[in-house]
């Protein structure tokens, strides 16, 4: 397989790599940031000369083991080892994807990742257990025991609240999405700290006010879209709509880092469609 072979094949394996690290990390937005982390790695190897026969299998270990790296980053779980062997029928990948991302979290890790490489991307128990690093039958376990905790936990009822947004973070989002709304991108390009960072997720990365001038005038040149101030997975966010659809949803969307009142970095999602399938979101305006 050659360079070009590769990276096409991580293109298209992106969508499903993303499916279960969002699952994983409960958040579409981290779960992007812990995807480019895994084709970084992915790249980095290959450059190092790795042969690789199974090349899905071999992402979604990469992309398992950053998960786990992340969660244990921010200590919200421990890995916890299965062997018992309980039977449960599997669940619909309907019933697992309307489970909130929260209700996830609450699974032992090896039983989240069981249940979404099964009942989600349609991995075998023995690829579960290659993927994971562990026995077959540990894997099996974890499936079981997932498929029954994951229920019990959908039918009790959520106590689910967004993050109360400060007033800061509100006015300062609002005003962005004003500007964008008014065509206003000098304005913009006056709040932007030396510094900025660009994320044009799935595209490419740029740093410095200079360099990302650019990206805002060709926001500009595209009438379609419509901007509105929201919140994605309880953070400040800018919706953008398309309006040559039906706009029952936003077609993507952007997030603002600010340090005081410069912005650090900004972070679009306008190629990485796959998100909008799994996010949580709300229209405040």
């Amino acid at each position: 397989m050659n360079t070009d072979q590769f990276e096409d094949r991580l293109n298209a394996l992106r969508p499903r790599l993303h499916r279960y690290c969002a699952r994983m990390t409960g958040s579409a937005v981290h779960g992007e940031d812990v995807l480019q982390d895994t084709l970084v790695k992915a790249l980095h190897a290959r450059t190092q000369g790795v042969e690789v026969e199974n090349l899905e299998g071999w992402l979604f270990r990469i992309a398992h083991n950053t998960s786990l790296d992340f969660l244990r980053d921010r200590s919200r779980n421990t890995v916890v080892s299965l062997t018992e062997d309980m039977e449960a029928a599997p669940m619909s990948e309907t019933d697992v994807v309307a489970v909130s991302f929260q209700t996830f979290l609450r699974l032992p890790e090896l039983q989240r990742c069981s249940v979404i490489l099964k009942d989600v991307l349609g991995h075998s128990v023995d690829e579960i257990a290659g993927i994971a690093g562990c026995s077959s039958a540990a894997a099996k376990s974890a499936l079981q025991r997932g498929r029954i905790a994951l229920r019990q936990f959908a039918q009790a009822p959520e106590d689910i609240r967004l993050p109360l947004m400060s007033e800061p973070d509100r006015r300062k989002i609002a005003a962005y999405v004003r500007l964008f709304q008014n065509g206003d991108f000098d304005a913009i390009r006056a709040m932007l700290a030396d510094d900025v960072k660009l994320d044009l997720i799935n595209r490419l990365q740029l740093e410095g006010r200079d360099r990302i001038g650019q990206y805002f005038t060709r926001y500009g040149e595209v009438t379609k879209w419509q901007f509105a101030f929201g919140a994605v997975e309880g953070q400040p966010a800018m919706l953008v709509f398309d309006s040559t659809g039906p706009m029952e949803r936003p077609a993507h969307f952007v997030l603002v880092d600010w340090s005081d009142d410069r912005i650090i970095r900004i972070r679009d999602f306008l190629f990485a469609p796959y998100v909008l399938d799994v996010i949580d979101w709300a229209r405040l305006d």
